[in-house]
């Protein structure tokens, strides 16, 4: 029986080895294997996926102007052969002295391609998206938006970090527009609404604005400086421009300057647009970033008469396990310390660092080379050592008032 018993076994053995099978320890598996596992891109990308029957994009802006592709090709190609047959910009050119207009090259920019690369900024920070839902638009009416900064000015391009200092007052807003028609520009922040989900703070409404003349428009709500909380990160304020195909009636939306009661402020461009889409249409685009700085503690304080909203990562007490008899490798001090009332231990170490300092006298200056100083290993015991050392070189609590 023991000599059959030890060929099924070798027999198995040898089975084994012919299919290549491997044995490991045993450990217990979590989910699926690495091989049929779906990686975080595949996961994300079927979390994402919207079926295009149900939804779908829809563009909401102006229609874009008729053009002839074969003029236009003609009459690229007609300048390039006079570019060609110009010496003199040859010359410059290969001396590096040939100069171009940033200007001249900007305005053919914002007439060609400034809508299509505006439209995938806007996607990429999730503009249409926060806004609009399903819908978008080519901004076909460049705008040129800047905020005066003392002696400085700030322009807004497309999401560039503006500081709130920087944009305490209204920006000055350059468009072209014909003198009659009506437009409707609006500022909001999709991201810094306090009270509200899916909600918007709406920084500036003007609408009924004649051609390009904002004096003349009628404002809806006065402009309000960004004041994203601290802690909150960056914030998109949008600036939004409507073309009205008539006068709109927004006595129901006015609201008194100055309008500081941010409830009065809540907004929603999705629910805004559709109910005037009829007679609005998207045309311009343009957004900044901004987070906190200092100068929004007064600002929360005295003109919005409230206290300043903080947010803060509340971090859980860290586990300290239970003391224990004659802890083994382990500092005594150290882990006595974990015991110990903490601002016990700070005044400890807070009079500790008073002995250094006085009135009158420079603090002594710190060991240029802490461990090449001899310690007395005898008479001084392991854990002081180590404290000793932390000390000299300025690790865990020690504090040097004297860095010379």
């Amino acid at each position: 029986m023991a000599s059959r018993f030890c060929k099924l076994v070798i027999n198995d053995i040898n089975l084994i080895k012919s299919n290549n099978v491997r044995f490991y320890p045993a450990i217990k598996v979590y989910g699926k294997p690495p091989h049929l596992a779906k990686n975080l891109e595949t996961k994300l990308t079927e979390m994402n996926y919207k079926d295009p029957a149900i939804y779908y994009k829809v563009d909401i802006g102006l229609p874009f102007p008729p053009r002839n592709r074969k003029e236009t090709v003609r009459t690229r190609l007609q300048i390039l052969r006079e570019q060609r047959k110009n010496a003199e910009m040859e010359i410059n050119s290969n001396r590096g002295q040939h100069i171009i207009s940033l200007a001249e090259v900007n305005e053919e920019w914002q007439k060609t391609m400034a809508p299509s690369h505006i439209k995938t900024v806007a996607e990429h920070y999730g503009i249409y998206n926060d806004l609009f839902g399903d819908a978008y638009f080519y901004p076909q009416v460049p705008l040129d938006i800047s905020f005066r900064h003392g002696d400085s000015i700030v322009p807004v391009f497309r999401g560039n970090d503006v500081k709130p200092s920087q944009a305490t007052q209204a920006p000055e807003v350059i468009y072209e527009a014909d003198p009659d028609s009506l437009w409707t520009l609006i500022l909001t922040n999709p991201d810094g609404h306090l009270t509200k989900e899916n909600s918007e703070y709406v920084h500036w409404f003007v609408g009924n604005i004649p051609g390009n003349d904002l004096q003349k428009g009628e404002v809806v709500w006065d402009y309000l400086q960004p004041f994203p909380p601290f802690g909150t990160g960056f914030h998109r304020f949008v600036f939004v421009l409507y073309k009205q195909e008539k006068k709109i009636d927004y006595s129901k939306l006015k609201k008194a300057a100055p309008c500081l009661d941010l409830n009065e402020r809540t907004f929603v461009t999705y629910d805004f647009y559709r109910e005037h889409q009829d007679v609005l249409t998207p045309g311009g685009l343009a957004f900044f970033q901004c987070d906190w700085d200092t100068s929004l503690t007064d600002f929360f304080h005295e003109t919005l008469n409230m206290k300043e909203p903080v947010f803060e990562y509340d971090f859980p007490k860290p586990y300290v396990r239970k003391q224990e008899w004659f802890p083994l490798r382990k500092a005594f001090n150290i882990y006595l310390d974990k015991y110990r009332d903490q601002k016990e231990v700070s005044k400890d170490i807070l009079l500790k660092n008073l002995k250094n300092v006085h009135p009158f006298k420079k603090a002594p200056p710190r060991l240029p080379f802490p461990n090449a100083v001899p310690i007395d290993h005898k008479k001084t015991p392991s854990w002081l050592i180590d404290e000793i050392k932390r000390e000299r070189q300025g690790w865990g609590r020690a504090v040097y008032h004297n860095e010379e």
